[in-house]
């Protein structure tokens, strides 16, 4: 399966945002709900299950200057097996332009037994704009072993990299779960905050928690590692 989803949003002239483009394919379907303030606040809704091995899906994402978007999903999604020797694409393309707010917040990624699954990210953030951008994953389902799962992010902060980090876990990810990457933990995730109105926070570890300042931009990275979704959750709420 291919499909393609598009959001664009442009400031309203009053001091909040309107959704100027908000298209969708099964099974990416968007939906505009209930505003929180001036943030314009979509959900993306699964319309089918998956992502399956050989599916290869898009979303597309632009906020204009002075717009300020949150994105959610309404449930986890889980990537599953499909055809033999197939592997199911997820590539999320956003564009954050100056004095914009972008919050990516999705529910976890489940790599479940058996799936070949590629997630990548890649953003652009204009100076002056803020971002939010959350990624957790969740290595296979209650009592399984995973399957095999590669997760991408790329971050540009006024044109010039602020992130680059890769994760591959499954049967052929050798050392995925040693102690080097995620030490036995089935769930792990990432929160960039980019906001320039604020200094970066310092540098810092708790537990499984690591807190690191970002040298190209006014940004912080948390990292985590947790037993559940629920504690990934917990340490990737700031």
């Amino acid at each position: 399966m291919r499909a393609l989803a598009r959001l664009v949003a442009r400031a309203d002239g009053r001091g909040g945002t309107v959704l100027v483009e908000l298209h969708g394919e099964t099974p990416l379907l968007l939906r505009q709900t209930p505003a929180d303030g001036v943030v314009a606040t979509v959900h993306l809704v699964g319309g089918a299950a998956g992502p399956l091995a050989g599916d290869d899906l898009r979303l597309e994402i632009e906020v204009g200057p002075g717009a300020a978007v949150r994105v959610h999903t309404v449930a986890a999604s889980i990537a599953l097996p499909g055809r033999p020797g197939a592997v199911s694409r997820m590539v999320v393309s956003a564009v954050v332009h100056a004095g914009a707010t972008l919050h990516w917040l999705p529910e976890q990624l489940v790599a479940a037994a058996g799936c070949a699954h590629f997630a990548e990210s890649r953003v652009a953030v204009a100076a002056g704009a803020s971002l939010r951008w959350r990624d957790e994953l969740i290595c296979g389902r209650y009592g399984e072993a995973p399957g095999g799962a590669v997760v991408h992010t790329q971050v540009d902060y006024a044109g010039r990299p602020l992130l680059r980090q890769s994760l591959a876990v499954g049967p052929r990810a050798p050392g995925w779960a040693g102690p080097a990457v995620l030490g036995g933990a089935p769930a792990t995730g990432s929160l960039l905050v980019v906001d320039p109105s604020r200094p970066a926070d310092p540098a810092a570890v708790d537990g499984t928690v690591a807190r690191l300042p970002l040298a190209g931009g006014p940004a912080t990275l948390w990292t985590a590692t947790a037993p559940d979704a629920h504690t990934l959750r917990a340490h990737l709420t700031v």
